[in-house]
Formats: structure tokens, C-alpha cells, sequence
């Protein structure tokens, strides 16, 4: 099955139900629908090998995504806050590409790419303007539906792809088709070439519910458009949830009754901020999922009754799972293996393997799965006895010290049990001794004192053993994180052997 079919689906049984919206304006599931097969007919027309996306979320991104899968052509959002060396890297490998966005941009860095350039408001009239030539024979599912480049910190970006047979099967195991009423939106800020932001318009389509679009993420903007468009369902990353709590803490006026569900993920919420969310918003339900670009999105979820019933429980093992991600997705096999490959009992560490359709776990320069089709996360984690899924971190992120393996998310959450510390980080720094020791950096909180290293030691060794007590503190105005909320952690090296 075609990802194009889900977009069909909807035109098909509401053509005039509005489907996005963005700067003000409005396209129905029709419209966008007949967008979408005639960039199908440029992409074609066009000989490009991919499509791809430099731009910010907007109306001509959906009809870029469903005309490529139309066309039979992998989608391939670029992240246009990239350098340009990087980016022009890039665009190297997916010439020649029908290209969307800032077409000036692209010239420059791949003048030799053979690219089809179009600014965004030309490709949606062209779009518009270009006439079908009957029933596109679109892919049946095995055919590739995005390429997404990884960050590579390290070395050079990989491909990872999805086929559309990945992608449908996240969508048909966790959406109804058109479950939603006419009054209900969701409301998508995340950037469009990560995968969670292609999954909400995906599953938002297929359930016929209004998406709106912020291309620019502001809380003041943010809360703006849940008030004016009456937003029911929204999905952010912690460090946006972070501030639009901190705008409403400080005045910022908005009628946020109409949020029904908020979901977050991207990277680690911290718990305070979590608890505070609860007591902010009461009748909002809370879901954290947790996924990957290469499984299609989310493959664990901690729903609106766990977060409720863990904020309000006196059982410690219940009240830790607020910081857990839930459990797997029923269409989701999940395992905790060691180094060796061995399954790990309930309660102990190692890394997160997956296993299921819409696992992808492909690159376009080798497959990751194993010979039985498991996906090795680089997540570390383990699951407790009711079959909550607990995050450790990237298992490269992993302290080794003296042949003790010693996870950052455990020193981070009791230093962030200290008031005056606003954001932690625990992070591997070199120790002729152990080969490797514990360093942190942390932001204190304003208005705050200060504490002092021996207190921040103390608080760690009261907590934990002595082996996780830093070697180095520092202390910082801010902690670096991406777009998506996930700590860099090599920067944070850095800023401790600065």
C-alpha cells in the first residue's frame, strides 16, 4: 500500500473538510489532493531521482511528500539549518532532485546537480496549474517513501530510508481511519525533515483531523493558534513544552480549553517540567512516545492514564514511571540485549532491540537488521516488571569507568532533584585511573544560589554509589540541544575539556 492512498482516502470521503492550515490559509482534503497528483506530473516530467524539501513546514511540503510517493519517488526533506559545506554535501547525493524551497540556496551549493529548482509558492501554483494525465499508477508499498539523513556527528550522514509499506503499517496500527471530528486540529511546530513531523501529517490525514502548521516555532505563537484555531491534539519536544509553560508562567494570555491530548518526545523530558504540564494543564491528556527515524515514528507510548495515575500514586515504583516511555506498541516486539547479543532479564540494562513492519532499520548503504530482522536501536534501556520501557541514553553515551558501565539519565535526575538546578548534563571525560570519569555540567536556576561542587558530590554520593560522583563540575548559562530537544553530548564534552 501507497502512503498516496491514505491522502486519497481522505479526499475521497471528505473533499471538502479543510486539511491544512497555514499563515492564514486554508486546503481541503480535495485541493490538496489534486495538488498532489498534479506535482506528480512535474516530478515525472522532471526525470528527478528524488524530492526533495529546503524549506520550513508549510502546504507545498505536503503536496511535495504525497506527490513524490504518486510519482514513485523517495522524499527527502532536507535540514536547512545545516552549514552550507554540509548541506551542499548532500545535495550532492540525491542529484538530480525536483527540489522545493529555497531554490537560491541550492543553485549555489549544487550549480552542477541537474536539480529542478522551485521557490515554494511557484511549485504549489505550478502544482495547482499542471493537469493530471489520469489515474497515477503509484508504487504498491515495497518501493522506498523517504529518505531522512541522519545527523552524523562523527562521520558522514547515512541515508536512512523507509518504504511505503513501513510507513502504512505505523499508520494502520495506531490510527482509525477518519476517527476525527470536523472540529478537531492538531497543531504540528516540529521541523519537517525529522520523521515525527512527516508521521503527525501522515496520521493526521488519514484520520481527517485539520492540521495546522507553525513554520516557526515561538510559545507566544504557539499558544496564539491553539487559542485562535481551537486546537485539540498537539505534539512538541521537551525544551518547546518547556517554553511555552515558562511564557504561561509569566503572563502570557491563551484559552488552551480546548487541548484535548499533547504529545512529546525527541528527547528526554525532565520530570519537574513533566509535573508541572499535569498541573497546568488538567483536562489535557499526556503521551510520550518514543521512536526513530528507522522505525517509522513511534514504537512506544506512555498514555494519558499512565501519566495521571504516576503523578498522583504514593507507590515510588508507580510514581517512576512518569519517566519512563511506556510500553511497546502491540505491532512492536521489543528486547534488552547485552553486549553479547544475550536478552537481558526484567530490570537490567542494555541496548533496546525492535522488531516489526514498520521497522525499517535500512540505510541506503547497508541494512542494520540481523539475520531474524531485529533493529539495533543505540538506545540503552531496560524494562521493569510490568513492562514499562525506561531510557539510560544512547548506548555510545554510556560511562565506562574502571569496566563499570554507569548511565548519564541516573546522575542527571538526582541533580535535577537539587532546587537550584535548572538543567543537567552527565557526560565521559578521559581519567588516567579509570579510562574514563564523570563530568557535569549544569545550569542553576535564577534566583538561586549557586551550590557549591562538594554539595552537588555529596548530593550525587548520598544517591548513588561513589563511583558516579564527578570528577569535573561546570557550571553553564545553558546546555546545548538541537532543534528536536536532544542534548548534544559531544558539546558538552567539549565545554568540559575547554
Amino acid at each position: 500500500m501507497n502512503i498516496a492512498l491514505l491522502l486519497e482516502m481522505a479526499a475521497q470521503a471528505a473533499p471538502d473538510r479543510v486539511g491544512i492550515v497555514c499563515d492564514g490559509k486554508r486546503w481541503t482534503y480535495g485541493e490538496l489532493d489534486q495538488a498532489a497528483r498534479g506535482a506528480c506530473e512535474l516530478i515525472r516530467a522532471s526525470g528527478a531521482t528524488h524530492v526533495a524539501l529546503l524549506d520550513e513546514s508549510s502546504e507545498a511540503a505536503v503536496i511535495a511528500l504525497f506527490g513524490a510517493a504518486l510519482a514513485g519517488v523517495p522524499y527527502c526533506p532536507l535540514n536547512y539549518r545545516l552549514a552550507d559545506a554540509d548541506l551542499g554535501a548532500l545535495l550532492g547525493r540525491i542529484a538530480p532532485a525536483l527540489l522545493v524551497g529555497d531554490s537560491e540556496r541550492a543553485q549555489r551549493l549544487s550549480p552542477d546537480g541537474g536539480h529542478t529548482l522551485y521557490p515554494r509558492s511557484e511549485f504549489t501554483l505550478a502544482a495547482i496549474e499542471a493537469v493530471p494525465c489520469g489515474d497515477c499508477e503509484y508504487d504498491s508499498g515495497e518501493g522506498v517513501a523517504i529518505q531522512l539523513f541522519t545527523s552524523g556527528t562523527t562521520a558522514a550522514p547515512k541515508a536512512a530510508i523507509l518504504n511505503h509499506s513501513n510507513l502504512v503499517s505505523y499508520i494502520l496500527g495506531t490510527v482509525d481511519f477518519a476517527c476525527a471530528d470536523e472540529c478537531e486540529a492538531t497543531l504540528v511546530s516540529v521541523p519537517p525533515y525529522h520523521i515525527a513531523g512527516i508521521a503527525a501529517l501522515a496520521s493526521s490525514i488519514y484520520a481527517q483531523r485539520r492540521i495546522v502548521l507553525l513554520p516557526a516555532f515561538a510559545p507566544e505563537d504557539w499558544l496564539k493558534l491553539v487559542d485562535a484555531e481551537k486546537v485539540s491534539n498537539a505534539f512538541v519536544v521537551p525544551t518547546m513544552l518547556g517554553r511555552i509553560i515558562h511564557a504561561m508562567d509569566k503572563g502570557v494570555q491563551a484559552d488552551v480549553a480546548s487541548l484535548k491530548a499533547i504529545a512529546y518526545g525527541g528527547g528526554k523530558m525532565p520530570l519537574e517540567l513533566i509535573r508541572r504540564a499535569l498541573e497546568l494543564f488538567p483536562d489535557t491528556g499526556f503521551t510520550n512516545a518514543y521512536g526513530l527515524t528507522e522505525t517509522s515514528s513511534t514504537i512506544a507510548l506512555l498514555g494519558p492514564e499512565d501519566h495521571r495515575r504516576a503523578h498522583a500514586s504514593a507507590n515510588p515504583a508507580e510514581q517512576a514511571r512518569l519517566a519512563s516511555v511506556g510500553k511497546p506498541l502491540p505491532t512492536i516486539e521489543l528486547e534488552i540485549r547485552d553486549e553479547a547479543g544475550r536478552v537481558l532479564p526484567v530490570g537490567e540494562a542494555g541496548e533496546i532491540y525492535v522488531r516489526g513492519d514498520q521497522v525499517s532499520g535500512q540505510y541506503r548503504e547497508r541494512s542494520a537488521l540481523d539475520a531474524e530482522g531485529w533493529f539495533p536501536t543505540r538506545d540503552a534501556g531496560y524494562l521493569d516488571s510490568e513492562g514499562y520501557l525506561f531510557l539510560s541514553g544512547r548506548a555510545d553515551d554510556v560511562i565506562v569507568r574502571g569496566g563499570e558501565n554507569i548511565s548519564p539519565g541516573e546522575i542527571e535526575d538526582v541533580l535535577l532533584t537539587h532546587p537550584a538546578i535548572a538543567d543537567a548534563a552527565a557526560v565521559a571525560v578521559p581519567s588516567l585511573e579509570w579510562g574514563e570519569a564523570v563530568g557535569i555540567a549544569v545550569v542553576v536556576r535564577g534566583g538561586f544560589e549557586r551550590p557549591g561542587e562538594d554539595e552537588l558530590k555529596e548530593l550525587i554520593r548520598s544517591r548513588l554509589r561513589s563511583s558516579r560522583v564527578p570528577d569535573r563540575i561546570i557550571y553553564a548559562a545553558t546546555l546545548p540541544y538541537n532543534e528536536m530537544g536532544k542534548l548534544l553530548r559531544r558539546a558538552v564534552k567539549a565545554m568540559l575539556a575547554a
